[in-house]
Protein backbone atom coordinates (compact mmCIF):
# COMPACT_ATOMS: atom_id res chain seq x y z
CA UNK A 1 0.00 0.00 0.00
CA UNK A 2 2.63 2.25 0.59
CA UNK A 3 4.58 1.52 -2.48
CA UNK A 4 1.44 2.47 -4.06
CA UNK A 5 0.95 5.91 -2.72
CA UNK A 6 4.28 6.47 -3.33
CA UNK A 7 4.00 5.80 -7.03
CA UNK A 8 0.64 8.17 -6.84
CA UNK A 9 2.73 10.93 -5.13
CA UNK A 10 5.40 10.17 -8.10
CA UNK A 11 2.33 10.67 -10.62
CA UNK A 12 1.05 13.58 -9.01
CA UNK A 13 3.67 15.36 -9.43
CA UNK A 14 4.09 14.99 -13.26
CA UNK A 15 0.55 15.41 -13.49
CA UNK A 16 0.30 18.54 -11.75
CA UNK A 17 3.94 19.99 -13.51
CA UNK A 18 2.14 18.97 -17.11
CA UNK A 19 -1.14 19.66 -16.85
CA UNK A 20 -1.04 22.90 -15.21
CA UNK A 21 1.98 23.94 -17.77
CA UNK A 22 0.14 22.59 -21.02
CA UNK A 23 -2.74 24.59 -19.87
CA UNK A 24 -0.96 27.72 -19.50
CA UNK A 25 0.51 27.64 -22.89
CA UNK A 26 -3.50 27.37 -23.40
CA UNK A 27 -3.65 30.47 -22.53
CA UNK A 28 -1.29 32.20 -23.43
CA UNK A 29 0.59 33.62 -26.64
CA UNK A 30 4.92 33.82 -27.11
CA UNK A 31 3.96 37.76 -27.06
CA UNK A 32 2.27 37.88 -23.78
CA UNK A 33 5.68 36.06 -22.04
CA UNK A 34 8.20 38.01 -24.00
CA UNK A 35 6.56 41.49 -23.27
CA UNK A 36 7.24 41.69 -19.86
CA UNK A 37 11.18 40.74 -20.22
CA UNK A 38 11.48 43.71 -22.26
CA UNK A 39 11.45 45.58 -18.74
CA UNK A 40 15.81 45.25 -18.15
CA UNK A 41 14.95 45.99 -15.05
CA UNK A 42 12.44 43.65 -13.65
CA UNK A 43 14.70 41.25 -15.09
CA UNK A 44 17.77 42.21 -13.18
CA UNK A 45 15.79 42.49 -10.10
CA UNK A 46 14.42 38.90 -10.42
CA UNK A 47 17.77 37.33 -11.16
CA UNK A 48 19.37 39.15 -8.51
CA UNK A 49 16.78 38.10 -6.00
CA UNK A 50 16.99 34.27 -7.21
CA UNK A 51 20.35 33.54 -7.64
CA UNK A 52 22.00 36.41 -5.83
CA UNK A 53 19.95 36.89 -2.93
CA UNK A 54 18.50 33.56 -2.66
CA UNK A 55 21.49 31.44 -2.49
CA UNK A 56 23.85 34.06 -0.12
CA UNK A 57 20.33 34.48 2.49
CA UNK A 58 20.42 29.83 2.29
CA UNK A 59 24.31 30.41 3.19
CA UNK A 60 23.54 33.17 5.98
CA UNK A 61 20.76 31.14 7.93
CA UNK A 62 22.99 27.94 8.05
CA UNK A 63 25.80 29.95 9.47
CA UNK A 64 23.59 31.62 12.05
CA UNK A 65 21.43 28.34 12.98
CA UNK A 66 23.13 25.23 13.82
CA UNK A 67 21.21 22.52 11.63
CA UNK A 68 22.57 19.05 10.74
CA UNK A 69 25.15 18.60 7.60
CA UNK A 70 22.24 16.84 5.19
CA UNK A 71 19.64 19.68 6.04
CA UNK A 72 21.94 22.49 5.51
CA UNK A 73 22.81 20.93 2.51
CA UNK A 74 19.37 20.46 1.58
CA UNK A 75 18.53 24.26 2.14
CA UNK A 76 21.38 25.33 -0.34
CA UNK A 77 20.26 23.49 -3.10
CA UNK A 78 16.52 25.11 -2.54
CA UNK A 79 18.54 28.19 -2.53
CA UNK A 80 19.65 27.68 -6.18
CA UNK A 81 16.71 26.13 -7.62
CA UNK A 82 14.36 29.39 -8.57
CA UNK A 83 11.16 28.88 -11.11
CA UNK A 84 8.38 27.03 -9.48
CA UNK A 85 6.10 25.38 -11.87
CA UNK A 86 3.28 26.40 -9.52
CA UNK A 87 3.92 30.02 -9.42
CA UNK A 88 1.08 31.22 -12.41
CA UNK A 89 -1.03 29.60 -9.80
CA UNK A 90 -0.14 31.68 -7.10
CA UNK A 91 -0.31 34.45 -8.92
CA UNK A 92 -4.08 33.62 -9.68
CA UNK A 93 -5.22 33.56 -6.06
CA UNK A 94 -3.11 36.80 -5.25
CA UNK A 95 -5.20 38.09 -8.38
CA UNK A 96 -1.27 39.27 -9.76
CA UNK A 97 -0.24 39.70 -13.29
CA UNK A 98 -0.73 36.54 -15.12
CA UNK A 99 1.19 36.90 -18.15
CA UNK A 100 4.06 38.52 -16.08
CA UNK A 101 4.01 35.22 -13.59
CA UNK A 102 5.06 32.83 -16.77
CA UNK A 103 7.45 35.40 -18.03
CA UNK A 104 9.20 35.21 -14.86
CA UNK A 105 8.38 31.60 -14.20
CA UNK A 106 10.45 30.88 -17.58
CA UNK A 107 13.26 33.56 -16.69
CA UNK A 108 14.24 31.26 -13.83
CA UNK A 109 13.70 28.05 -14.91
CA UNK A 110 15.84 28.99 -17.49
CA UNK A 111 18.25 30.53 -15.04
CA UNK A 112 18.19 27.95 -13.00
CA UNK A 113 19.51 25.52 -15.85
CA UNK A 114 22.46 27.42 -15.72
CA UNK A 115 22.97 28.36 -11.88
CA UNK A 116 22.67 25.12 -10.63
CA UNK A 117 25.52 22.68 -12.45
CA UNK A 118 27.67 25.42 -12.11
CA UNK A 119 27.11 27.33 -9.17
CA UNK A 120 26.27 24.82 -6.58
CA UNK A 121 29.16 22.42 -6.94
CA UNK A 122 31.47 25.73 -5.39
CA UNK A 123 29.01 25.65 -2.56
CA UNK A 124 28.18 22.69 -1.80
CA UNK A 125 31.40 20.01 -1.44
CA UNK A 126 30.87 16.53 -2.73
CA UNK A 127 28.73 18.38 -5.09
CA UNK A 128 28.89 17.23 -8.97
CA UNK A 129 25.48 18.12 -11.12
CA UNK A 130 25.90 16.85 -14.52
CA UNK A 131 23.91 19.87 -16.64
CA UNK A 132 21.94 17.35 -18.51
CA UNK A 133 20.67 15.69 -15.55
CA UNK A 134 19.27 18.85 -14.27
CA UNK A 135 18.54 20.64 -17.57
CA UNK A 136 16.20 17.28 -18.80
CA UNK A 137 13.76 16.71 -16.31
CA UNK A 138 12.84 20.75 -16.93
CA UNK A 139 12.69 20.93 -20.25
CA UNK A 140 10.71 17.86 -20.45
CA UNK A 141 7.96 18.54 -17.77
CA UNK A 142 8.19 22.16 -17.81
CA UNK A 143 9.06 23.73 -21.34
CA UNK A 144 7.72 21.05 -23.94
CA UNK A 145 4.04 21.44 -22.30
CA UNK A 146 4.15 25.17 -22.12
CA UNK A 147 5.44 25.43 -25.81
CA UNK A 148 2.79 22.69 -27.03
CA UNK A 149 0.01 24.54 -25.08
CA UNK A 150 1.11 28.17 -27.09
CA UNK A 151 1.22 25.88 -30.46
CA UNK A 152 -1.95 24.40 -30.01
CA UNK A 153 -3.69 27.43 -28.87
CA UNK A 154 -2.41 29.93 -31.82
CA UNK A 155 -3.20 26.41 -34.30
CA UNK A 156 -6.51 25.50 -32.94
CA UNK A 157 -7.77 28.74 -30.43
CA UNK A 158 -10.99 27.02 -30.25
CA UNK A 159 -10.26 23.92 -28.75
CA UNK A 160 -7.98 25.78 -26.57
CA UNK A 161 -10.35 27.92 -25.16
CA UNK A 162 -12.29 24.97 -24.03
CA UNK A 163 -9.45 22.60 -23.11
CA UNK A 164 -7.56 24.81 -20.75
CA UNK A 165 -9.73 25.36 -17.82
CA UNK A 166 -10.11 21.74 -17.61
CA UNK A 167 -6.53 21.66 -17.75
CA UNK A 168 -5.71 23.66 -14.95
CA UNK A 169 -8.50 22.80 -12.32
CA UNK A 170 -6.89 19.16 -12.98
CA UNK A 171 -3.23 20.43 -12.03
CA UNK A 172 -4.63 22.44 -9.14
CA UNK A 173 -6.09 18.92 -8.07
CA UNK A 174 -2.59 17.10 -8.64
CA UNK A 175 -1.11 19.57 -6.07
CA UNK A 176 -3.41 19.47 -3.75
CA UNK A 177 -3.03 15.57 -3.79
CA UNK A 178 0.79 16.07 -3.78
CA UNK A 179 0.51 18.13 -0.97
CA UNK A 180 -0.98 15.14 1.43
CA UNK A 181 0.92 12.82 -0.22
CA UNK A 182 3.55 14.82 0.68
CA UNK A 183 2.84 14.60 4.75
CA UNK A 184 1.00 11.57 4.91
CA UNK A 185 4.03 9.23 3.41
CA UNK A 186 6.55 11.71 5.24
CA UNK A 187 5.65 12.17 8.66
CA UNK A 188 7.89 9.77 10.24
CA UNK A 189 11.15 11.73 9.04
CA UNK A 190 9.06 15.33 9.64
CA UNK A 191 8.47 14.77 13.15
CA UNK A 192 11.94 13.75 13.56
CA UNK A 193 12.73 17.00 12.35
CA UNK A 194 10.94 18.52 15.52
CA UNK A 195 13.27 20.24 17.25
CA UNK A 196 15.79 20.20 14.89
CA UNK A 197 15.64 23.79 13.64
CA UNK A 198 14.75 22.40 9.97
CA UNK A 199 10.87 23.60 9.81
CA UNK A 200 11.57 26.68 11.36
CA UNK A 201 14.44 28.28 9.42
CA UNK A 202 12.48 27.05 5.95
CA UNK A 203 10.02 29.17 7.30
CA UNK A 204 12.17 31.85 7.84
CA UNK A 205 13.81 31.76 4.73
CA UNK A 206 10.64 31.68 2.49
CA UNK A 207 9.06 34.01 4.16
CA UNK A 208 12.72 36.11 3.89
CA UNK A 209 12.19 35.92 0.13
CA UNK A 210 9.19 37.27 -0.49
CA UNK A 211 9.35 40.07 2.28
CA UNK A 212 12.42 40.78 -0.27
CA UNK A 213 10.58 40.13 -3.43
CA UNK A 214 8.07 42.39 -2.19
CA UNK A 215 10.30 45.51 -1.32
CA UNK A 216 12.63 45.35 -4.12
CA UNK A 217 9.72 44.56 -6.83
CA UNK A 218 8.91 48.53 -7.71
CA UNK A 219 6.45 50.46 -7.49
CA UNK A 220 3.58 48.55 -8.91
CA UNK A 221 1.73 46.31 -6.79
CA UNK A 222 0.33 43.47 -8.66
CA UNK A 223 4.33 43.37 -10.37
CA UNK A 224 5.57 43.65 -6.34
CA UNK A 225 3.44 40.50 -6.16
CA UNK A 226 5.00 38.34 -8.61
CA UNK A 227 8.10 39.12 -7.87
CA UNK A 228 7.59 38.46 -4.19
CA UNK A 229 6.04 35.22 -5.22
CA UNK A 230 8.33 33.95 -7.96
CA UNK A 231 11.27 34.56 -5.29
CA UNK A 232 9.73 32.71 -2.52
CA UNK A 233 8.49 30.01 -4.36
CA UNK A 234 11.48 27.65 -5.43
CA UNK A 235 11.87 24.90 -7.49
CA UNK A 236 11.99 21.91 -5.46
CA UNK A 237 11.56 19.18 -7.98
CA UNK A 238 14.62 20.65 -9.60
CA UNK A 239 17.00 20.65 -6.21
CA UNK A 240 15.70 16.51 -5.75
CA UNK A 241 17.95 15.82 -9.14
CA UNK A 242 21.13 16.73 -7.86
CA UNK A 243 20.45 15.49 -4.13
CA UNK A 244 19.06 12.09 -5.41
CA UNK A 245 22.44 11.58 -7.30
CA UNK A 246 25.00 13.49 -5.64
CA UNK A 247 24.27 12.67 -1.41
CA UNK A 248 23.63 9.77 0.31
CA UNK A 249 22.48 11.11 3.62
CA UNK A 250 18.95 11.04 3.80
CA UNK A 251 18.34 14.26 5.53
CA UNK A 252 19.38 15.87 2.43
CA UNK A 253 15.93 14.50 0.85
CA UNK A 254 13.61 15.14 4.00
CA UNK A 255 15.08 18.50 3.86
CA UNK A 256 13.68 19.18 0.39
CA UNK A 257 10.79 17.62 1.40
CA UNK A 258 10.18 19.70 5.06
CA UNK A 259 11.05 22.84 1.90
CA UNK A 260 8.13 21.47 -0.53
CA UNK A 261 5.98 21.70 2.46
CA UNK A 262 6.94 24.98 4.28
CA UNK A 263 7.24 26.89 0.62
CA UNK A 264 3.55 25.53 -0.69
CA UNK A 265 2.45 26.74 2.90
CA UNK A 266 3.62 29.77 3.50
CA UNK A 267 3.62 30.87 -0.38
CA UNK A 268 -0.02 30.08 -0.49
CA UNK A 269 -0.87 32.26 2.35
CA UNK A 270 1.55 35.00 0.91
CA UNK A 271 -0.68 34.72 -2.14
CA UNK A 272 -3.95 35.24 0.04
CA UNK A 273 -2.59 37.91 1.50
CA UNK A 274 -1.79 39.96 -1.53
CA UNK A 275 -5.64 38.76 -2.59
CA UNK A 276 -6.56 40.92 0.30
CA UNK A 277 -4.77 44.12 -0.93
CA UNK A 278 -5.87 43.52 -4.45
CA UNK A 279 -9.29 45.01 -5.63
CA UNK A 280 -10.79 42.94 -8.13
CA UNK A 281 -11.34 45.76 -10.63
CA UNK A 282 -11.82 44.59 -14.43
CA UNK A 283 -8.86 46.57 -15.08
CA UNK A 284 -6.93 43.83 -12.96
CA UNK A 285 -8.13 41.16 -15.96
CA UNK A 286 -7.59 43.39 -18.67
CA UNK A 287 -4.90 45.73 -18.65
CA UNK A 288 -1.61 43.75 -17.04
CA UNK A 289 -1.98 40.61 -19.53
CA UNK A 290 -2.86 41.68 -22.78
CA UNK A 291 -2.55 38.62 -24.93
CA UNK A 292 -4.37 36.29 -22.02
CA UNK A 293 -6.91 34.66 -23.73
CA UNK A 294 -9.09 34.18 -20.87
CA UNK A 295 -8.74 36.16 -17.99
CA UNK A 296 -10.48 33.02 -15.88
CA UNK A 297 -8.67 30.59 -17.31
CA UNK A 298 -6.34 29.83 -14.40
CA UNK A 299 -8.22 28.60 -11.52
CA UNK A 300 -7.37 30.05 -7.87
CA UNK A 301 -5.56 27.39 -5.43
CA UNK A 302 -6.91 27.41 -1.88
CA UNK A 303 -5.10 25.61 0.59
Amino acid sequence: MVNLLHIIQKLSAFGFIVSSMLGMGLCLSLSAILRPLRDMRFVLRALILNFVFAPALAWLLIVIIPLQPGYAVGLLLIGGAAGAPFLPSLAKTARADLALSVALMALLTIGTLLFMPFALPFMISGLQADPWSVERPLILFIVSPLLIGMMTAALVPSVASRAAPILIQIGNAFLLLLFVLLIVLNIRALLGVVGSGAMATVVLYVSGLFVAGWMFGGAKPKVRGVLGLGTAARNFGAALVPASTNFRDPAVSIMLIVSAIACLVVSFIAARWLRQRTLPTPELQTNTAPELKDGNCIGDVRM
